[in-house]
């Protein structure tokens, strides 16, 4: 396909209509604009893309989708996303819409097309987990290699591309926050297109994989906490948008909301949540992060009433808060944990709010943050964070940066004094000083705020230690020890704080359900919470994929499934693990070949690279940048490698060194090596993530006498 028909053809058309519609003041003046710039883009004949590529999975489907057979005649809306993106999940409320309102009868289809930022991602039974936990109806399709993105030359996550009815480009929406501006453009396209007639009626074959599960009581339970007082448990039962107090016999006693998705006060039978995270459990209180409500809600058990405490029931983008609680908008509240802020003891609740990547306080009784000014009973404030994605410990709360932050846990007695943080997109557990409001570092990550992606499998201490996407902590006073789902691991590990030691406490690595019968034999699935019950003895997991809540006994080393009745009373180092070849470079990529360099055998050839990021972005916030040495055609050159390394600080230039052998194999082949790199990087307002690539061509004359040690080569480039 050629390379016209892609996104960057479309850009410069499209801009004059962005800007003419900024300018525009009726609705009726917009809807000429759109109808004038459809009949203009129907006059080119370059811009349609290229089909699916073949033997791709998909799901939703009763089969694969072609632009060319099943979806010509459609207006068809490609979703590109990455489902660990919160950016991603926030348009989904804006798709669910617009599938309401036009059906593929209609003439529109909606796909999403996964294109995965992390190896992880890339595993189709960890998609259909995300299609299903996100109630995603509409075809979805795995480009694990991401052809379609690099074909288009999409850079940014989320981006929404809208086709006209022969798979040519009509619009693209880049970021969040686009709901009537994409309206505008599929109701346009549809009546252009239907007047003219060139829109099918015909069905397209959805097959929703969720209709061929078996009935389970849990569906991707995302919370649990207990309390070892009343001897009960409250499950965020995600999936069914639910929440389920239940003995710690397993019986169960209420069943608050479900199975549908809503946003309705009142009793238990009629009050309804929308996909809730976070549960925190004190007497005959529970507290509910309703994440996808955007609300946090109370409910009373001796009442048996659901009431709002915060939030409008919109995704909100305050990053400073202080209004009363159902005045205040909040964003992606992922989970929540009782704790005192000037005031008597449960005065507050704390809040992972993900959606701004910040902590926030809601006051339940009159108290004052750490060095912060009183709070009325009902207020809810921004704590900590200053609402860019990062990594950054500081002093001053306001000054700190989380990304993503998932998972909270108390742990106010001495010498510890702080509420502990899953940072999932950091990959890091953090703290937070309760008494003065200081965010430090505990274990996971790396010293670099911006690099979001230091995540692996390492047991060790402090920064040493790796964690990938962990996204829930529990405090166990009685041991003085904290605990981790660590999600993308499918492992729960146990950190000493004092040692800032962090070792592996159950699971093998591998996604799977195993109850053992030892701890290091189990298996767990992207378990998203846990809690510490039973005097320390016992931990609850809601081991997430898997659709269940494990018991993990710390005196017997078992794990067991936790039964509940179904009756209802009520930067530049190598990568060790590099790839065997080098990745594909996207059709986008800038190419250039390099002055030939005259080398001999034994010397040291260093690639000195000076790489610069458009104004008003920043590295690392989209998906891990990284580099390749290869030497296609002459392996030999690279001992039959391809080296590897992240790149992690462009404020100056960085090296990347290699060897020539001390055999050469052939003095005639003219052989060269290939260095590509990969930036991922963000606009500094954090609504999208671009992806760039370039390579080097540096074409080597090796000759037989023996110069320096060392050459060195500059290479250039500006994104």
């Amino acid at each position: 396909m050629a390379s016209q028909c892609s996104l960057s053809t479309l850009f410069p058309i499209q801009s004059e209509l962005d800007c003419a519609l900024d300018d525009a003041t009726t609705e009726q003046e917009k809807e000429k604009l759109v109808k004038d710039y459809l009949e203009k883009l129907d006059e080119k004949e370059d811009l349609r893309i290229p089909d699916f590529q073949t033997g791709l999975e998909w799901l939703n489907t009763e089969g694969p989708l072609s632009l060319n057979k099943e979806l010509a005649g459609k207006v068809v809306l490609l979703d590109f996303f990455t489902y660990c993106c919160i950016n991603c999940m926030h348009i989904l409320p804006d798709l669910h819409r617009l599938e309401k309102k036009h059906s593929a009868e209609d003439g529109l289809v909606i796909v999403g097309v996964h294109s995965a930022k992390f190896p992880n991602e890339k595993a189709l039974d960890n998609v259909r987990s995300a299609v299903l936990r996100y109630d995603i109806c509409h075809p979805v399709v795995n480009d694990s290699e991401a052809r379609l993105w690099h074909d288009l030359e999409v850079s940014c996550w989320p981006t929404l591309v809208l086709l006209g009815p022969r798979g040519n480009l009509l619009f693209s929406l880049v970021g969040e926050g686009h709901r009537d501006k994409l309206a505008l453009f599929a109701a346009g396209a549809l009546r252009h297109y239907g007047e003219r007639g060139l829109l099918k009626t015909h069905a397209v074959g959805i097959k929703l994989y969720r209709d061929s599960l078996p009935p389970s009581v849990l569906s991707f339970p995302g919370k649990v906490a207990v309390d070892d007082v009343a001897k009960r448990l409250a499950i965020a039962d995600t999936g069914h948008h639910r929440i389920l107090v239940v003995s710690s016999a397993g019986r169960l006693l209420h069943v608050i909301g479900g199975p549908k998705s809503g946003r309705r006060d009142g009793n238990f039978s009629d009050a309804s949540f929308s996909s809730p995270q976070g549960v925190a459990i004190k007497g005959e209180a529970v507290y509910v992060a309703d994440t996808e409500n955007h609300l946090i809600r109370k409910i009373d058990l001796s009442e048996g009433q659901v009431s709002t405490l915060a939030g409008v029931g919109a995704q909100g983008t305050d990053r400073e808060g202080g209004a009363v609680g159902p005045q205040q908008p909040i964003s992606s509240p992922w989970d929540v944990t009782l704790g005192c802020a000037g005031g008597g003891e449960g005065n507050v609740l704390w809040i992972a709010m993900a959606g701004t990547h910040q902590i926030w306080a809601l006051f339940l009784a009159d108290g004052k943050l750490p060095k912060g000014s009183e709070s009325k009973a009902g207020t809810c404030v921004r704590w900590a964070g200053s609402g860019n994605e990062e990594n950054r410990n500081n002093a001053y709360p306001h000054k700190a940066g989380f990304a993503q932050p998932s998972g909270l846990a108390s742990a106010p007695e001495e010498p510890w004094g702080c509420l502990y943080v899953a940072d999932s997109e950091s990959s890091t557990i953090r703290t937070l000083a309760l008494k003065d409001g200081a965010v430090k570092s505990l274990v996971g990550g790396e010293r670099d705020p911006l690099n979001l992606f230091a995540f692996g499998d390492v047991d060790g201490k402090g920064v040493d230690s790796k964690l990938q996407h962990p996204l829930g902590v529990a405090w166990a006073p009685e041991q003085s020890r904290l605990y981790v789902a660590d999600s993308y691991n499918h492992k729960i590990k146990v950190v000493d704080p004092k040692a800032k030691q962090c070792i592996t406490l159950a699971g093998t690595g591998e996604a799977g359900d195993t109850l053992g019968p030892e701890f290091n034999q189990s298996r767990f699935n992207e378990p998203g919470g846990i809690c510490v019950g039973d005097g320390g003895k016992l931990l609850y997991v809601a081991d997430t994929n898997n659709h269940q809540v494990k018991v993990l006994d710390l005196f017997s080393k078992t794990v067991s499934l936790f039964p509940i009745s179904t009756d209802c009373t009520d930067s530049a180092a190598p990568n060790p693990s590099a790839p065997t070849k080098a990745p594909a470079l996207p059709k986008s990529a800038a190419r250039k070949d390099m002055p030939p360099v005259s080398v001999s055998a034994g010397q040291t050839l260093v690639m000195s690279l000076a790489l610069s990021l458009p104004e008003g972005t920043k590295l690392t916030e989209g998906a891990p940048s990284c580099w390749a040495l290869s030497a296609e055609g002459n392996e030999w050159l690279l001992e039959g490698r391809v080296v590897t390394g992240d790149i992690v600080d462009l404020s100056k230039p960085f090296s990347v060194a290699t060897k020539i052998p001390a055999v050469i194999k052939d003095f005639h082949s003219n052989p060269s090596l290939t260095l590509g790199v990969w930036l991922y990087y963000c606009l500094e307002t954090g609504n999208a993530c671009m992806m760039k690539a370039a390579s080097f061509r540096q074409p080597l004359e090796i000759g037989a006498d023996r110069g320096a040690d060392e050459i060195q080569v500059t290479l250039v480039h500006a994104f």
